[in-house]
């Protein structure tokens, strides 16, 4: 029999955006619960190396009005800027309460928060790069999950680890809760709640070659789409220039910002031809884009599909491509890059300090997902109509605060300052709202699933769906695209929704029956790979990371606009909304 919990408010995930949205729904004193597949520390804003991007000027001159153009620019002007503002000007602030908590922010000689160069961020609205960037080593993300979920604790944050939510409860056009599956037993649960704040992460798995945990999957942003609500923007999907070669993992942008830079097969830094300002530190989108073409043209290593990461210190040296231009040392880099030096002497076996690594573009960060407004309400149509009661914040959120392309640092910035926005509007909405009626079968259709799965006698393979989904995804709707591709991804993706059908499951018992749950992921996954090649074939211009190769300029006339994509009778739906521009016109976009 399923298991009814009810509290006043319901986080959905524990990462950076869920646990600051129930620390401050817990200082409110509400009744909350954070229900994550993960415990809390393993989360994925754990693996964000690099820092925090916050305008406090401790080393150089810097003010949020840059890091907002920074951002919108970044954005390739499809960033809603009243969004960007909250951003920049928020950040500061977050960044000392972080600090308060007791985050162990590396210093400077005098005391203060250290900070260092990232892509895309600038001062005198791109004259030059600025260090922004506030970090802890290349820890950060691990130090914020840290320093929340310690808070969470002290305030008697409820936690229900290892419980994965299968769907939400969205009845009569208000959300009342969440049906959660507890893994130790294989039971359902239902999470009856005033409010709930879906704080999931991305879902870079629908790709083959992606720095994304195994965990991110976008379960909630398809049950919000299966429910026939829209998605925000799901074409613009970024590529982190610099994944470890074969395996997607990250190699932080804080090797560059300490100086590293990209290297051809003819030993060229062609990133001097492309960004001359900016170099090896443009926004990433573009340096992905860039290093596909330096491959494509034969410039890949030994003719292969990878480039040259290069953090030797002689290299910096004589590229003077430190901040300031300054000499760097080996023991300097190993104090700043620990973790990410670590990691490229274990999975590459090569030791950077006298070696070059190797790198390629990685799946890394969606720019789209659940619209919502800057204080994380769920809106449901062009007209920014709110869906009361539910709330999305961070990666799985679409603001949209990052446009088409996201900065360095910007995630970080974005799960903090949105999701403790969103803990706050749930607060004041959980104090004049009634528990919304619980349908009498809030988890029929979840159970359905589950025991279609079980039963089912069919012979697909999840894992053989999966990577047939995955290979598709990255060859055709990866940094570059064609309408030609596109069209062959939404067929694939078409057979593999009707082999999911028939896919059958080896383990029948219920206690952790993780391929139960991975069949699971791979439904939503599908579904949101699905919407995703629609969205991209449908957008017929090049913008930020939808890079069409058979429309290469942005066509600011026609496509100055938000996507949303709804599910309707079995069809994909496409509307739009308009760009809300506030101080920068749409410019072209140099660096």
């Amino acid at each position: 029999m399923t298991q009814v919990h009810r509290f006043d408010a319901v986080v959905v995930g524990a990462g950076g955006a869920g646990l600051w949205a129930a620390l401050e729904l817990a200082r409110d004193k509400v009744n909350c619960a954070v229900v994550s597949k993960l415990y809390p520390t393993r989360s994925h804003t754990g693996t964000a190396q690099g820092g925090i991007g916050a305008a406090l000027g401790n080393l150089e001159e810097d003010h949020w009005e840059w890091h907002m153009f920074d951002t919108v620019k970044g954005g390739d002007y499809l960033t809603d800027q009243d969004a960007a503002e909250i951003l920049a000007r928020e950040a500061i602030e977050t960044v000392y309460e972080l600090e308060h908590m007791g985050l162990p922010f590396n210093r400077t000689p005098e005391g203060k928060i250290d900070q260092r160069r990232f892509g895309g961020h600038t001062h005198h609205h791109g004259q030059g790069p600025v260090r922004r960037s506030c970090f802890a080593a290349d820890r950060t993300g691990h130090m914020i999950l840290q320093t929340l979920y310690q808070q969470c604790i002290k305030h008697g944050t409820r936690f229900f680890d290892e419980f994965q939510v299968v769907d939400l409860i969205i009845e009569n056009g208000v959300c009342g809760g969440v049906v959660a599956l507890e893994i130790l037993t294989g039971e359902l649960h239902i999470f009856h709640a005033k409010a709930v704040i879906v704080a999931a992460g991305g879902f870079g798995k629908i790709f083959k070659i992606t720095s994304n945990a195994l965990s991110l999957t976008g379960d909630p942003v398809a049950m919000l789409y299966r429910h026939g609500y829209p998605l925000e923007d799901m074409e613009f999907f970024q590529f982190h220039p610099t994944g470890i070669y074969k395996m997607g993992i990250l190699m932080s942008e804080a090797a560059r910002g300490e100086g590293g830079v990209l290297i051809n097969d003819t030993g060229e830094r062609f990133m001097a031809r492309y960004a001359p300002t900016l170099m090896d530190l443009a926004p990433r989108d573009m340096i992905s884009r860039y290093m596909q073409q330096e491959i494509a043209e034969g410039r890949g290593i030994k003719g292969g599909d990878y480039l040259y990461l290069d953090i030797r210190p002689e290299s910096i040296n004589k590229y003077k491509s430190a901040p300031g231009g300054k000499q760097v040392t080996e023991k300097e880099l190993r104090e700043k890059l620990p973790d990410i030096i670590e990691m490229m002497e274990l999975y590459l076996g090569v030791d950077p300090m006298k070696e070059l690594v190797p790198t390629q573009p990685t799946a890394h960060y969606a720019m789209g997902g659940m619209p919502t407004d800057v204080d994380g309400r769920v809106i449901i149509d062009e007209k920014n109509t709110v869906l009361p009661g539910l709330y999305a914040a961070g990666e799985c959120a679409c603001v949209s605060v990052h446009g088409a392309n996201r900065l360095g640092t910007n995630s970080l910035v974005d799960i903090l300052v949105f999701g403790r926005r969103s803990g706050r509007a749930a607060a004041e909405y959980v104090r004049r709202a009634d528990y919304p009626t619980l349908p009498p079968d809030a988890d029929a259709g979840v159970r359905a699933e589950v025991n279609h799965l079980f039963d089912n006698a069919g012979k697909e393979s999840a894992a053989e769906v999966r990577r047939k989904m995955q290979d598709v995804m990255t060859a055709q709707c990866g940094v570059f695209r064609t309408g030609t591709g596109l069209e062959q991804v939404k067929q694939t993706l078409g057979e593999l929704k009707t082999c999911y059908r028939n896919i059958a499951i080896q383990d029948h018992t219920k206690k952790f029956n993780t391929e139960l749950l991975e069949a699971l992921e791979l439904g939503y996954m599908l579904d949101l790979a699905e919407v995703t090649a629609y969205s991209a074939a449908a957008r017929t211009e090049s913008r930020g990371a939808h890079a069409r190769e058979d429309y290469p300029k942005r066509d600011d006339a026609n496509w100055l606009k938000h996507t949303l994509a709804y599910k309707r009778d079995g069809k994909i739906e496409m509307k739009y909304k308009p760009v809300v521009i506030s101080r920068f016109e749409p410019k072209e976009r140099k660096y």
